[in-house]
């Protein structure tokens, strides 16, 4: 009885992923069974002895996934930040992109009142259109 409307909701669900994703991607893989994965590039990989740990960043499918970074000197939150940011900016530039193509980071501070100092130092490395900084992934409903 609870059933058909849960298999409802889920074809809904899956129409509306359908249409993002976009049918038309979805038909050309079906039709080429030569397309391939994209190939995963690591970079900069940090090993204990000779076990890989970590990758400094990851490409994959055209996107750039770079590791954690941090500052680990004593010093101010502004020259953490710059120094972070310096860091990151490496790691894409390594990749072939920049910060202007950043989507997303990830922002954490160790104590709240640094948050304005640390803005200061953030606002406008990554050109006009900043990333998001926060772990957020909706859906666009279809209409």
């Amino acid at each position: 009885m609870h059933s058909q409307p849960r298999r409802s909701a889920f074809r809904k669900m899956l129409g509306t992923l359908i249409g993002f994703t976009g049918i038309s991607q979805l038909a050309r893989a079906s039709e080429s069974p030569a397309l391939s994965a994209p190939e995963k590039v690591c970079r900069n990989i940090e090993k204990d002895q000779e076990i890989p740990l970590f990758s400094g960043s990851t490409t994959f499918g055209g996107l750039v996934f770079v590791a954690g970074k941090g500052a680990h000197f004593d010093g101010d939150i502004k020259a953490h930040t710059d120094h972070v940011l310096k860091e990151l900016e490496k790691e894409l530039v390594k990749a072939g992109t920049s910060m202007q193509h950043v989507l997303k980071v990830n922002v954490y501070l160790a104590d709240l009142a640094d948050y304005k100092q640390m803005n200061e130092v953030f606002r406008g490395r990554f050109g006009e259109k900043p990333p998001v900084r926060m772990d957020c992934i909706a859906y666009i409903p279809k209409s």
